[in-house]
């Protein structure tokens, strides 16, 4: 493993990805309610760039004809079909054995660093 400088805690904006390609991997990094994420850019339905896809929320279970709408700027989107991913622990929402690769973040005296396989 390696460690990666991305860049300083005020450069990136909450619930916005920066993409980075660092030794070849290319991944999205994130700022989610103080806590942040690293997330490869690669979509395992298809293979999309799913770090282009929007931060959102989704639709909740619900009774019939009841709409209810959460996890607010929580969710990342694919941008080809849609499928919804979990920004705080990578997983899809309808299946939890389908997730986005993910990488450890440091923070050192408002620097960000990404943790890299070799």
């Amino acid at each position: 493993m390696s460690r990666h400088w991305v860049g300083k805690t005020a450069d990136i904006e909450e619930m916005k990805s920066k993409i980075f390609k660092i030794a070849g991997i290319e991944f999205g990094l994130y700022q989610v309610r103080g806590s942040w994420y690293a997330w490869s850019n690669f979509c395992p339905h298809q293979g999309a760039s799913i770090c282009k896809g929007p931060v959102c929320g989704t639709r909740l279970p619900s009774l019939v004809y009841e709409y209810k709408y959460g996890m607010e700027e929580q969710i990342l989107r694919c941008p080809w079909h849609g499928w919804e991913f979990d920004l705080t622990n990578g997983q899809l929402l309808v299946d939890s054995h389908t997730k986005l690769r993910g990488y450890p973040v440091e923070i050192d005296d408002g620097h960000l660093f990404v943790i890299l396989p070799k």
